[in-house]
Parts: C-alpha cells; sequence; structure tokens
C-alpha cells in the first residue's frame, strides 16, 4: 500500500503549491541550479530566453525559464545546510509525491541540482577567483543522522580517519561530521579539467565553525591548521562553506543527482579576501548554465 503524507507532514498552500517555496509541480525542471542569495536568481535568470514563472517567498525565490533550449529552475536556499533540508526535501516533493492523492506518484523524477556558492579557500592552490567543485563534503551540520540510510551513502572510513586527526571528542564532535560524495557523473560534466575538485567542510556557521574567532575564543584554537593538513587517500580539504553536504546526502537517499561549485573569495591560509566578488561570479554562472 502506498504511504499517505498527512498535510502534518506534508504542508500544501491553499493555491496548490509547496509550503515554504510556493512553488507549484508543474514548475518544477528536471535541472535545478540552487543559489544562496535570493538576489543571485535574478543574475542568473538574467541569462534566460524566457521565463514562465517567478516567486518569491521569505529567502526562496524561484524562475524557472529555458536557457539555449535547456528548461532550468533557479532557486534561492538562503544560508546554511538547515535550510537545504527544507529546499530539497519540497523540491523533492514536487517532483515525486502526487498534490492531489499526496502518496509517492509511480514513476519517480531524477532531478539534477548544481548548487553555484561561494566559499573560503584552504590551500595554496585555491586562492581567490578559483572554481572549486565539492567531490566530498565532510557536513559539520549533523543534519543527515537525523535520515535512515545515512551510513549507506556516506565515506565511514574517512568519516573516523578525520575524527582521529582533529583529536575532537565530547561537544566539539556532536553531531558527529559525516562524509558524502556528489554524483560523479555530474562533477565531471560541471567541473571538466578547468576547475579545483575539492573535499569542502560544510560547516554549521560562518565564525566559529569555520575557526574565524572575534570576541568570543575557539575551543580548538588549532582547528584551521589541522584542517589544513588532513590528508586521506589523496584528498586534501580544500574549502569551507555551508550548504554542500547536506544537498549531495539527501539528493543520494532520494535519487536525485547533486553537486555544488564555488569560487573562492577568501583564501583563509593567506588571509586574502575579494568582497567584489559579485561582478565575476557571472562568469561561474555562464558556464554552469552551458554545462547543466
Amino acid at each position: 500500500m502506498k504511504k499517505y503524507f498527512a498535510s502534518s507532514e506534508l504542508i500544501i498552500n491553499e493555491d496548490g503549491s509547496v509550503f515554504h517555496l510556493h512553488v507549484k509541480p508543474e514548475w518544477l525542471a528536471d535541472k535545478i541550479i540552487l543559489v544562496g542569495d535570493p538576489g543571485r536568481v535574478a543574475l542568473v535568470a538574467s541569462h534566460f530566453e524566457n521565463k514562465e514563472c517567478e516567486v518569491e517567498s521569505r529567502e526562496f525565490k524561484t524562475i524557472t525559464g529555458t536557457y539555449q533550449g535547456k528548461r532550468i529552475t533557479v532557486v534561492s536556499t538562503g544560508i546554511g545546510c538547515d535550510n537545504i533540508d527544507i529546499v530539497i526535501n519540497e523540491l523533492d516533493a514536487l517532483a515525486n509525491i502526487d498534490f492531489e492523492t499526496r502518496q509517492e506518484k509511480p514513476c519517480l523524477r531524477s532531478l539534477e541540482l548544481v548548487r553555484i556558492g561561494t566559499c573560503g579557500g584552504l590551500q595554496p592552490y585555491t586562492p581567490v577567483g578559483t572554481f572549486v567543485c565539492s567531490e566530498k563534503s565532510i557536513g559539520f551540520d549533523g543534519l543527515l543522522n537525523f535520515y535512515a540510510g545515512r551510513n549507506s551513502v556516506c565515506d565511514l572510513p574517512m568519516e573516523r580517519a578525520f575524527l582521529n586527526h582533529m583529536g575532537w571528542s565530547g561537544n566539539t564532535c556532536a553531531p558527529a561530521p559525516y562524509v558524502i560524495d556528489a554524483n560523479a557523473e555530474l562533477i565531471d560534466r560541471i567541473a571538466q579539467d578547468d576547475m579545483v575538485r575539492g573535499v569542502t567542510i560544510a560547516a554549521g556557521g560562518f565564525f566559529g565553525p569555520q575557526g574565524r574567532e572575534l570576541r568570543v575564543p575557539l575551543a580548538d584554537p588549532h582547528q584551521n591548521e589541522k584542517i589544513e593538513k588532513f590528508e586521506y587517500n589523496g584528498y586534501r580539504i580544500t574549502n569551507f562553506e555551508m550548504e554542500s553536504s547536506a544537498l549531495a546526502g539527501l539528493s543520494h537517499l532520494m535519487g536525485h543527482k547533486a553537486m555544488t561549485v564555488c569560487m573562492v573569495i577568501a583564501n583563509r591560509l593567506i588571509k586574502e579576501a575579494n568582497t567584489g566578488y559579485k561582478n565575476t561570479i557571472d562568469t561561474l554562472i555562464k558556464t554552469v548554465l552551458e554545462r547543466i
């Protein structure tokens, strides 16, 4: 018997749109670009030949249109893995749950999701301006630990190696970090041979979780030094951001293809930053539009 999704679990607005995004099922394309900043949705959509829908609710702005014959939906997620949890679950519901019967559809859609964002570089070869594709993500957020099947999609040996390297115990590693791969085919298609492929830490905050110290001291003052030196089977940690782990993990569990590509706007190793990045990220946007 098909599972029924009660109104308390899947909230559908009176107009037939999903609760937070305010998107209707027929508006959703199979190819989806995610951005954090609602203002960046218009920048992505400025390259579309046409727009068929545009809707905004809270930090979630959505436009669906066509680029070179490809139907694409661009959605803003806001900041953090908690917002990714909302967005990916609602996008999956739009694709794979019948809003009339509140049951899973007999034929499931597999979506392609590419997050375009910004990040902080952690290696000498990730200076400001570098495009980094997150082949693997280390989630400091703990989100995937709440979902069944978490261990089956994660790299458990790398998780253990990372915790052992960091020497964390108690509160610092609760919830335990998880390691998840992005979709390999999508990484190859987007990264090609002109982007860095790396390991990304998806942090649960911008300051302490990424080793930034203002007035409150860090629990582990040597956190970033240890992160920069971590190596596992040839992988090194390349950058910090705040969403890639939840995106890759939830998408894997749901049967979607997903990845994150970011432009480095600050290199933490050499302590340089570029606050004028908004003028150059359009290059990354156009590259993803061409390759998705």
